[in-house]
């Protein structure tokens, strides 16, 4: 199975999935257009939740970074009058560094991802969305920012006008996620933002054609009309689409076979029919691993009554 991730909400997923598939059959395609560098080392948020996760390191409070981590180095350096637009923990960072070296060697971003996956005895297959860089800004009334600074500096406040997700369109899908795409034909494309997680993912040239000839089932990450989490509040109305189960679905219409949708969201599973995808609710507000488990078994036995096109 390939699985499209991005954000928090797609990596609570795949906690379920590894626990019913061996981590063999999953293959993780990674949003890459939140990136950036910082203090000479890239950083690559949503690689590194998919890393921690499947190496047992992840804060399972947060969602992000590694499990009693600590803040020295960040901390020093403000003390020197540096402050770091992301606070990184220590051990994290030691994963930036190497990343970074093993790029400045000549290495993929793909490259970089496979070696760090080896050195944490991962047997899951995570791989960058391109290996070509892609940046997500965000368009508000006080100006252009980068997705990170949107988020994390400014915490999500400024009023969103638009999304520009630049390099995009001259970004390859990488080799390796172009083989995993030939040898499988389920994809699965998590609870994660469509248009900043996602969207970057789908809006690969060749992406959308690919996937069209796919078995595809989308979870929502909407619940009614506001998200288990992140801005996807904020970004839907500024993209054209309603923040509603039945927006992220229009927004992924062209190859969508199945959609999951939360039992506790009001939307009419025939409304979905219009747009040319099944709806089938279920539980998707993911407290646990074992609720985890349960959507992920859900999600795996729809693929079985899909006919690939």
């Amino acid at each position: 199975m390939i699985i499209f991730s991005g954000g928090t909400g797609t990596p609570k997923l795949l906690d379920g999935l590894r626990e019913i598939l061996p981590p063999e059959e999953l293959t993780v395609v990674v949003n890459t257009a939140e990136d950036l560098w910082v203090s000479g080392n890239l950083i690559s948020p949503d690689l590194d939740t998919v890393l921690y996760l499947f190496s047992d390191q992840i804060d399972r409070k947060k969602w992000w970074g590694i499990e009693h981590d600590t803040f020295k180095t960040y901390e020093r350096m403000k003390e020197l009058g540096i402050e770091e637009s992301m606070k990184l923990g220590d051990m994290d960072r030691a994963t930036h560094i190497i990343r970074s070296d093993l790029i400045r060697n000549g290495k993929s971003l793909t490259e970089a991802t496979l070696k760090l996956a080896s050195i944490f005895g991962i047997n899951a297959n995570i791989l960058p969305m391109s290996d070509n860089p892609v940046s997500t800004y965000i368009e508000t009334a006080g100006g252009v920012m980068h997705f990170q600074e949107f988020w994390i500096g400014r915490r999500g406040e400024p009023d969103v006008q638009g999304v520009d997700i630049r390099g995009v369109s001259e970004a390859l899908i990488s080799p390796n996620v172009l083989e995993a795409l030939e040898n499988d034909d389920n994809v699965l494309i998590g609870p994660s933002n469509p248009i900043t997680s996602i969207g970057p993912i789908i809006s690969l040239p060749g992406m959308k054609e690919i996937l069209q000839k796919k078995k595809v089932v989308a979870v929502s990450p909407i619940i009614g009309n506001a998200p288990v989490s992140g801005p996807a509040g904020k970004l839907m109305p500024a993209c054209g689409l309603e923040v509603s189960s039945m927006g992220v679905a229009e927004y992924y219409q062209d190859f969508l076979d199945v959609f999951v949708f939360d039992e506790r969201d009001r939307a009419d599973e025939f409304a979905f029919e219009k747009i040319g995808c099944h709806a089938v609710r279920a539980d998707t507000l993911m407290t646990s691993t074992e609720k985890s488990k349960e959507l992920a078994e859900i999600v795996v036995r729809l693929f079985d009554n899909i006919v690939c096109r």
